[in-house]
């Protein structure tokens, strides 16, 4: 029998059909932080042939979704903004890395940065900064 799971990020996650529909991968989470993996696929490319830009910036939405839930308390986003610095391209795996900038009661801020074919030292196709609002309630997975 498999464990439960016990990240409340990962519990938001199980749930989360837009995020699974575009192939969004979890790589890591933990407090405050998120990686989620994305394969630009065919069906993701706009009339240039590049990555559609609403698209990315729904990869960065998902990461800065699971940080700022890393909390165990329902969190939505506020609102956001993306500056898209260079294009993705098909066939490129896309990984965007959330991380809590500030957190006070219950409103926070997050930056995502979203780098093309690797997490690490890939090049920079976006930053994104979310700002989240708790809604005071715990994650249940139910």
């Amino acid at each position: 029998m498999p464990e439960p799971v016990t990240d409340p990020a990962l519990v938001m996650w199980s749930t989360d059909r837009a995020s699974a529909l575009l192939g969004m991968q979890v790589v890591s989470t933990g407090p405050g932080v998120a990686r989620v993996s994305m394969l630009v696929h065919s069906g993701m490319v706009n009339g240039h042939d590049l990555c559609h830009g609403g698209l990315i910036a729904s990869l960065a939405d998902s990461a800065f979704a699971l940080a700022c839930n890393s909390h165990g308390t329902v969190t939505v986003a506020a609102g956001f903004t993306v500056d898209f610095v260079a294009p993705a391209r098909l066939g490129q795996t896309l990984y965007a890395d959330a991380r809590e900038v500030s957190l006070r009661g219950r409103s926070g801020v997050y930056d995502v940065t979203v780098r093309a074919d690797d997490p690490e030292s890939g090049e920079v196709v976006a930053e994104f900064r979310g700002r989240s609002r708790s809604l005071g309630r715990p994650i249940t997975g139910t």
